[in-house]
C-alpha cells in the first residue's frame, strides 16, 4: 500500500520585497487590492519594483488540509534585476514521509522559520507548493497561536477547537497538558502576564498532547531550561513512535543527532543537503567551521628564542579540520621554531569553554628530550574520545619556565566543536566541571 507524504514540497520559494510594509495612501491600497483580484503582481504595475522584474504572487488556496498554489504564468527567479527584493527561500522541494522525525538546521538567515511559517499557513509563498496531508499543529515564535487577553486554560480549549477537536477531547487531554507545562497554578491568568518560559511551556504542552498528526517546532524551545528542553526531547521521541511527524529547527546539533533520522540543511533559501542526518551535520559543521579552520601560523620571527610556527587540529583522515564528534580523538599538529635554545623549558596546552571556564590541562613529557642544534621541532598530541562533551571551545599553547616566564604563548590558537553522534551524551552540556590533568598521547618527531 502507497501512502501520500505527510508533507509534499515542490519547488516553493518566497520573496519579500525590502523596505515595502503598507501602501503610502487609501487609492494605493486599492489599487494594491485590485491588481491581485485579478491576478497581477501589484508591486510591478505600481511602479514598486523594476519593470523588468516579473513574477505574480501567489494565488494560494487551502483545500483539506493542503496549502495548494496556483500556477503562475509569468516566473523569474532571477532576483538580481530587482534590488529591493529578497529571496528567503528559493526552489525548495522535498518529501517527508508520515511517521518521521526530520531535523532542519542552517545558519541565521538560511530561510528555516519561513519554510516553517508557509507550512503552518501564516504566510503564503511566492511560487510552488506545499501540500500538507493532516492537522498541522507548530511552535514557532513565542505567541504564535495564543491570545495574549486569554487565560492559559482558555488557550488550550481555543487552540484545540482549531485543530477541529470536540470539548470533550481536549476535556480528556487537559490534565496532561498542565501537567506537562508545570504551571498549574497560573492556568487562569492572562498569557500576556507570562515570562517567555512559561509561555513556551504551555505552548510547547498544548502543540504536542492535543495529537496533530504533523507537528512543527522552532529553535523557541531554546527559551526553556535544560529540564524542560530535555522533557521536550522526549515527548518529541515519543510522538514519532506513535506514528505523526516532526519538523524540528534547531541550533543544537546534539539534539538534532539525537531526535531525527533525516535532516535538511538550508543555506540562501536553497537546500544544499537532505538525508541522514550524520552526514547533514558533518557538512554543515564543515562549511561553518571558518573560525580558525585552517590553525594557526605565523612568519618567522628572529625576536623570539622559541614560538609556535603552525599549530593545526586533524581529522583521523589528516586533514585539517575543527569539527569533532565527541567519541572521537582529537590529533592536534604543533610546529615550533626554535632561535636559541632555553634549558627546563616546558610546553602544554589547556582548553577553555565557551563559558571561560578552564576544562583540563596538559603538558608534553617529551619536550624535555629537545636540546641544542634544532631549528624546528614538531609534535603532536592526542586527545582522548569521551573527554568534552559537545560544545565550542578554545585552546591555548604555551612554552614557558614554570612559575617563571612564558617563552611564547598562543591564547586562543584553536577552536573546536564538539558534536554528539546521537547518544544521551548530548544533554550533559553545561556541566559544573573542574579544571583537571587530562594524560594525552603525545609524539615527538625525529626523536626517539
Amino acid at each position: 500500500m502507497i501512502t501520500e507524504p505527510a508533507i509534499a514540497v515542490s519547488h516553493l520559494s518566497k520573496c519579500y520585497h525590502l523596505g515595502v510594509i503598507s501602501r503610502k495612501t487609501l487609492q494605493d491600497e486599492v489599487r494594491y487590492w485590485w491588481y491581485r483580484m485579478r491576478g497581477r503582481d501589484p508591486l510591478r504595475h505600481m511602479g514598486e519594483i523594476a519593470p523588468t522584474w516579473r513574477h505574480e504572487t501567489a494565488n494560494t488556496q487551502f483545500r483539506r488540509g493542503a496549502l495548494e498554489s496556483t500556477k503562475r504564468e509569468e516566473q523569474s527567479l532571477d532576483h538580481s534585476a530587482d534590488p529591493n527584493s529578497f529571496w528567503a527561500l528559493r526552489d525548495v522541494s522535498f518529501d517527508v514521509e508520515p511517521g518521521e522525525i526530520v531535523g532542519i538546521i542552517g545558519r541565521n538567515g538560511a530561510g528555516k522559520s519561513t519554510l516553517l511559517k508557509i507550512l503552518s499557513r501564516i504566510t503564503e509563498p511566492t511560487e510552488g507548493e506545499a501540500i500538507i496531508n493532516g492537522q498541522v499543529s507548530s511552535l514557532l515564535e513565542i505567541g504564535t497561536g495564543f491570545h495574549p487577553e486569554l487565560t492559559g486554560r482558555e488557550n488550550i480549549y481555543m487552540n484545540g477547537t482549531i485543530l477541529g477537536m470536540k470539548k470533550a477531547e481536549i476535556h480528556r487531554k487537559f490534565d496532561e497538558i498542565a501537567a506537562f507545562a508545570e504551571i498549574d497554578e497560573f492556568l487562569d491568568t492572562p498569557v500576556k502576564r507570562y515570562s517567555s518560559g512559561m509561555y513556551v511551556r504551555l505552548a510547547f504542552a498544548v502543540a504536542a498532547y492535543l495529537e496533530p498528526e504533523i507537528l512543527l517546532i522552532d529553535e523557541v524551545l531554546a527559551v526553556g531550561d535544560e529540564q524542560f528542553q530535555k522533557k521536550c526531547l522526549g515527548k518529541m521521541q515519543s510522538v514519532g513512535k506513535e506514528g505523526r511527524t516532526v519538523l524540528f529547527v534547531s541550533h543544537n546539533m546534539g539534539s538534532i543527532a539525537q531526535l531525527c533520522q533525516k535532516t535538511i540543511l538550508l543555506s540562501h533559501g536553497k537546500i544544499t543537503q537532505f538525508g541522514k542526518t550524520s552526514e547533514v551535520i558533518e557538512r554543515y559543521l564543515d562549511e561553518g567551521s571558518t573560525a580558525n579552520s585552517e590553525g594557526f601560523s605565523v612568519p618567522e620571527d628572529v625576536n623570539k628564542k622559541i614560538y609556535f610556527s603552525a599549530i593545526r587540529s586533524l581529522s583521523k583522515e589528516g586533514k585539517s579540520t575543527n569539527s569533532f564528534k565527541h567519541n572521537e580523538p582529537i590529533t592536534i599538529s604543533i610546529h615550533c621554531r626554535i632561535n636559541k635554545w632555553v634549558s627546563n623549558a616546558e610546553m602544554g596546552f589547556y582548553v577553555v569553554d565557551q563559558r571561560g571556564r578552564k576544562v583540563f590541562t596538559s603538558s608534553n613529557p617529551l619536550w624535555r628530550r629537545v636540546t641544542h642544534g634544532y631549528d624546528t621541532v614538531s609534535t603532536s598530541v592526542i586527545i582522548p574520545g569521551n573527554i568534552l562533551v559537545p560544545g565550542k571551545y578554545f585552546l591555548t599553547f604555551a612554552i614557558h619556565l614554570p612559575r617563571i616566564e612564558y617563552i611564547d604563548l598562543v591564547s586562543d590558537a584553536l577552536c573546536i566543536t564538539i558534536i554528539d553522534g546521537g547518544s544521551a551524551f548530548s544533554s550533559e552540556q553545561g556541566n559544573d566541571y573542574g579544571c583537571v590533568f587530562v594524560e594525552c598521547e603525545w609524539k615527538l618527531e625525529g626523536f626517539n
